[in-house]
C-alpha cells in the first residue's frame, strides 16, 4: 500500500473535504507578550509560545502548557509537572489534546486535559517538522535535524519551562519527561545528553517512555532484523536525497489527513487513494471508511514492503471482517479516528528516522553512551497491540532502579492483532481508567 496512494492522489483527497478540522474549533484564544491563550473548559486553559531555536524560518518548536488557573494569565500552582513529546504524525495536541474540538468526546477526555484537571502542570513541544506549511516544497532546511537536534530543542523547551513555573511560584516539585512512539526516542537521547551535566543541572526527575523500543532484546533478533532492513531502505532514500518522510512515505501527513477526511465525508464511496484489489483478489476497492479502518486496526500493511515495527502492530485494536480485516474499532469511536487522521502534521525530517532504526538495529549511535547514568524513576506504559513488551528492554539500559512497567492488554499474546494499539493508549474510551488514572498515581508518587 505504501506506494499505491500518491502524493496526488492524497492532495486530491484533501480538497474534497468540506469544513475545517478539528483543530479549528478551538475558541476565545488572546494574546500577551508573544504567547497565547485558549481557555478549555472549567478552570483548565492552553498555552502556547514560539520559540526560535535557530536561524531559518523553519527552526521554530512550539512550547505547550495545559494547566488548572487560580484566574486568566494566572496558572496556579503545582508540585508534579510532566513534559510531553510527541511522535510521528502528530504534533502535541493531536496527540495529547485531541478532545479539544472533538465532535465525539467531552473537552477534558484527552491525556494533557485530564492530567491538568488533576492538577498536574501539563507541558509540551512541537517539534519543528509538525509546524511545517503544507504548501512547502523545498525541504534543504530538514537537511542536519537529527535525533540531536530534537533532543536539544526539548532541552530548550524544558529550561523555559522551568523558567516559567519559577516565575509563577513554583519553587519546588518534580518534572517528568513523557515520550511517546518517536517522542520515547527522543527522550532516550535527551537523557543521555542530560547524563553529561552535573546533577543540579539536569531538569528532569522521571521518565515515561510509551510504547516504543531503542534496542531490542537477544530474544527478539527478528524484530532487530526487521530495524536493519527498514535502516538499509530508509538509508538509501535518504542518500539518494530524500530529505523529508518516513516509514510511510514522503508527505505521509498528507496520506493521513485524505484518510481522515474521506472517511469523514464519503465513507461509502470508493477510496481514490488506491488501488482495485489492494486488500487481495477479488477485493474491489475499499470504501475510504474501510480504508481508514484498515490503516488503524492493521497499520502494519501501510508499511508494505518494509517490515513494522514488530509483529501486528497497529494504532487501534479492531475487531475483524470475514476476511480478516478490520470492520470496527473496539476501544475508539471511529468518528474519533477519523478527526485524528485529519489533524495529522504533512511532513517530517527523515533523519530522525534512519537513526532510530539504526539504534533499533544494533548500530552504534552517539544516543546511548552515557544512559547506564540515567537513574531516575521510570514508568514504562506499552500497549499489546502496539510495541508493547518490545518495548520493555529499552528500560533496561538505563541505571534506574525504580521501574514500573504497564502494558495494557486485553488478549493473550496470540490475539495481539486485535489488542489495545498504540495509539489507543490516548483515544480509547476507556483510556482515561486503563492508562491515565495509573500513571497519574505513579507521577503524584514521585
Amino acid at each position: 500500500m505504501r506506494h499505491a496512494v500518491s502524493r496526488a492522489a492524497t492532495l486530491q483527497g484533501v480538497a474534497l473535504a468540506e469544513g475545517a478540522p478539528a483543530s479549528a474549533a478551538l475558541a476565545g484564544s488572546s494574546n500577551r507578550g508573544g504567547s497565547e491563550r485558549v481557555a478549555l473548559f472549567g478552570d483548565v486553559a492552553h498555552y502556547r509560545y514560539r520559540l526560535q531555536v535557530g536561524p531559518s524560518q523553519q527552526d521554530v518548536i512550539t512550547l505547550h502548557r495545559v494547566v488548572r488557573e487560580d484566574g486568566a494569565w494566572r496558572p496556579a500552582r503545582a508540585t508534579r509537572a510532566v513534559f510531553m513529546v510527541h511522535g510521528d504524525g502528530w504534533g502535541f495536541e493531536a496527540a495529547f489534546l485531541s478532545s479539544i474540538g472533538s465532535a465525539f468526546v467531552p473537552p477534558e477526555q484527552s491525556i494533557a486535559a485530564y492530567l491538568a484537571k488533576e492538577g498536574v502542570d501539563v507541558w509540551g513541544i512541537d517539534l519543528r517538522w509538525a509546524g511545517v506549511p503544507q504548501n512547502t516544497q523545498d525541504f534543504r532546511f530538514m537537511k542536519n535535524w537529527t535525533l540531536e537536534t530534537h533532543a536539544a530543542d526539548v532541552g530548550v523547551a524544558l529550561g523555559v519551562a522551568k523558567l516559567l513555573r519559577l516565575a509563577g511560584g513554583n519553587f519546588m516539585g518534580t518534572m517528568h519527561l513523557l515520550g511517546w512512539s518517536r517522542g520515547a526516542v527522543v527522550g532516550y537521547a535527551y537523557l543521555n545528553r542530560e547524563a553529561r551535566l552535573p546533577r543540579a543541572l539536569r531538569q528532569v526527575d522521571g521518565f515515561i517512555p510509551m510504547d516504543m523500543a531503542v534496542r531490542f532484546s537477544p530474544q527478539d533478533a527478528q524484530q532487530q532484523a526487521w530495524a536493519c532492513e527498514r535502516h538499509a531502505a530508509l538509508s538509501n532514500a535518504r542518500q539518494e536525497g530524500q530529505l523529508e518522510g518516513g516509514l510511510l512515505g514522503p508527505a505521509p501527513g498528507i496520506m493521513l489527513q485524505a484518510i481522515g477526511q474521506l472517511a469523514a465525508v464519503q465513507p461509502a464511496a470508493p477510496s481514490p487513494l488506491v488501488q482495485d484489489d489492494i486488500f487481495g483478489p477479488g477485493t474491489g476497492r475499499p470504501s475510504n471508511r474501510k480504508l481508514a479502518l484498515v490503516a488503524a486496526g492493521a497499520t502494519s500493511v501501510l508499511f508494505a514492503p518494509l517490515q513494522p515495527v514488530v509483529p501486528a502492530y497497529h494504532l487501534m485494536g479492531s475487531t475483524p471482517d470475514t476476511m480478516g480485516l478490520p470492520e470496527r474499532l473496539s476501544f475508539t469511536h471511529e468518528g474519533y479516528l477519523f478527526e485524528f487522521g485529519q489533524r495529522a502534521a504533512p511532513y517530517q525530517s527523515i533523519n530522525e528516522v534512519v537513526e532510530t532504526e539504526a539504534w533499533a538495529c544494533g548500530k552504534p549511535v552517539p544516543y546511548g553512551d552515557r544512559l547506564r547514568d540515567v537513574k531516575v524513576p521510570v514508568l514504562y506504559v506499552g500497549a499489546a497491540g502496539g510495541v508493547g513488551r518490545y518495548g520493555e528492554h529499552s528500560v533496561t539500559l538505563l541505571g534506574s532502579q525504580d521501574v514500573t512497567l504497564l502494558n495494557i492488554s486485553t488478549l493473550p499474546e496470540t490475539a495481539r492483532a486485535l489488542d489495545y494499539g498504540h495509539a489507543d493508549l490516548f483515544l480509547a474510551d476507556d483510556a482515561r481508567v486503563r492508562v491515565w488514572k495509573p500513571m497519574l498515581q505513579w507521577i503524584r508518587a514521585h
